[in-house]
């Protein structure tokens, strides 16, 4: 297998060992599951089935940022407590990934359950001379870590840029480096605190991730994955403190997915142009949405139009015919079609090509009756369970 690596910049070998260890960055659970999470979380989801296919076992990690400076603000906004915003709309985005047909997470940590570990891992970079603190607030000192910024590749003024925009204060006073970032800081009267050698407090965004990753899967990862707008600051950032607080790699490999735009705008919470999974569903077949997301490469930045779900619902139909058909030609080629291409950096346009072929060449009619059969596996393999009708339209 054959997988782009952000920190190499290329398209390289793939080469996990018989369990892949596997931590995918997760929601921040303050609003509804919509196709940009979706998108992510179905590249992963192919990657895991296509390693299984291959004989490996996956140990996936993704987690559930339910403390953070994005979910309190939201809480305060409704009036609510964070941790019931977080229980409801966790609950809501379980319900989206099983309706798309994601395999089960190995664990799925919740930020609040570790922050002793995450104090526990501050400690350590402090110890190593990593770290300083203004008026209760720790900051993480890049200057001691002399390899930041090469995972993203990005020059300093646009990390500088990238921070301001994804959660960071560049101009913050305080700091020695405008890269520098929060480690743990000081709780405001009315948002959750806890314990630590700096005084009450909360964690920063980052030593979320680097605590629950190395305390489930360990040191090293095998690949680390999501979205690209993740790159910088939040992976640049997890990778330096992970790295200086173990003295080894973090991860192996790193995988970013590009981003969904709608009405011509990436799609965002903070724009509000969101096309909701548990919407869609409602009046269309979920399978429909994981087919029409499919149709563009992982790494590809691209736009939702409001049709291209009428598009997933079509093939999924002639998909589904084709399945129940009597024969058809002979399916080899198509199923080493398909496994090649997801061989080749996750090409799920060019699989789905594949297994639209055979559908249609089944359909064209044939006497192999293993045709239909090896159709259903194959979309299996793609996450795409060929057994049942189409839902109805709503």
């Amino acid at each position: 297998m054959q997988l782009f690596d952000t920190a190499r910049g290329a398209v390289v070998p793939f080469e996990p060992g018989p369990e892949v260890r596997m931590y995918v960055c997760g929601i921040t659970p303050y609003d509804s599951t919509h196709l940009g999470h979706a998108n992510t979380y179905l590249t992963y989801d192919l990657l895991i089935r296509r390693l299984e296919d291959l004989g490996h076992s996956v140990k996936l990690v993704r987690n559930i940022t339910d403390v953070d400076d994005s979910i309190l603000p939201k809480a305060r906004e409704l009036g609510v407590d964070f941790l019931e915003l977080a229980a409801t709309e966790t609950a809501r985005f379980h319900r989206d990934m099983q309706a798309l047909n994601t395999r089960p997470v190995f664990e799925e940590p919740h930020a609040t359950s570790w922050v002793t570990e995450m104090v526990d891992l501050i400690e350590t970079l402090a110890e190593k001379g990593h770290t300083y603190v203004v008026d209760g607030t720790v900051f993480y000192d890049v200057s001691t870590f002399p390899s930041f910024g090469a995972l993203s590749g990005y020059g300093e003024a646009t990390m500088i840029e990238f921070a301001a925009e994804r959660g960071g204060n560049p101009d913050d006073p305080r700091l020695r480096n405008p890269l520098d970032f929060i480690l743990w800081q000081p709780s405001l009267d009315d948002e959750p605190s806890w314990p630590s050698p700096w005084g009450d407090g909360r964690p920063g965004w980052h030593i979320e991730c680097s605590a629950m990753s190395m305390g489930i899967l360990g040191p090293t990862l095998d690949l680390h994955g999501g979205g690209s707008d993740l790159i910088f600051p939040h992976h640049e950032c997890s990778r330096a403190q992970s790295e200086a607080a173990n003295g080894v790699t973090f991860a192996n490999h790193w995988m970013h997915t590009g981003m969904v735009a709608y009405q011509g705008t990436k799609m965002s919470k903070s724009l509000g142009n969101l096309v909701f999974v548990s919407e869609l569903s409602k009046t269309h077949d979920p399978r429909a949405i994981r087919l029409a997301l499919m149709g563009h490469h992982y790494r590809s930045d691209w736009e939702w139009f409001d049709d291209d779900i009428a598009t997933g619902a079509r093939l999924l139909d002639r998909l589904h015919h084709a399945a129940r058909a009597a024969g058809g030609p002979d399916p080899a080629g198509y199923g080493t079609r398909v496994r090649d291409a997801l061989d080749d950096d996750l090409d799920a346009p060019a699989a789905l090509h594949a297994l639209t072929e055979l559908a249609d060449a089944i359909l064209e009619g044939g006497d192999d009756p293993a045709a239909p059969t090896v159709l259903g596996e194959l979309g299996a393999l793609v996450g795409i369970d060929l057994g049942a009708a189409p839902a109805p339209l709503a």
